[in-house]
Formats: C-alpha cells, structure tokens, sequence
C-alpha cells in the first residue's frame, strides 16, 4: 500500500489571506470528537485561520 508510508500529515505552512502569502502556521486543537479530533490551523504571524485538519482513531 503506497498510501500506508505516510501515516499522518500536517502542514507547515499554508497561504494566509491576511498576510497575503504562505506563512508558517500552528495546530490548535478544536474538538474532541468519539471518533477523532478536529484541529484548526493558524497563521503563526498574525493568529488568522488558514484551514482544518481532522483524525480518526483507528479501530
């Protein structure tokens, strides 16, 4: 399975429309969830909110 190697993936940086360019963001987590989290990523210069990420718990 190629897909199997990576796991997880997380951002590093992502386009923030405030800033007007890619900035390094951080990873805040919103909800726990029963069957994952909800992780909300943020602009590490300005706090602005550039996009989401969801896990599931295997199982």
């Amino acid at each position: 399975m190629p897909q199997a190697q990576f796991g997880e993936l997380a951002a590093a940086s992502l386009y923030c429309p405030t800033c007007r360019r890619a900035t390094p963001v951080r990873e805040h987590l919103l909800l726990v969830l029963p069957d994952g989290n909800l992780y909300d990523y943020r602009c590490s210069v300005c706090a602005t909110s550039t996009g989401t990420r969801s896990t599931r718990q295997g199982g």
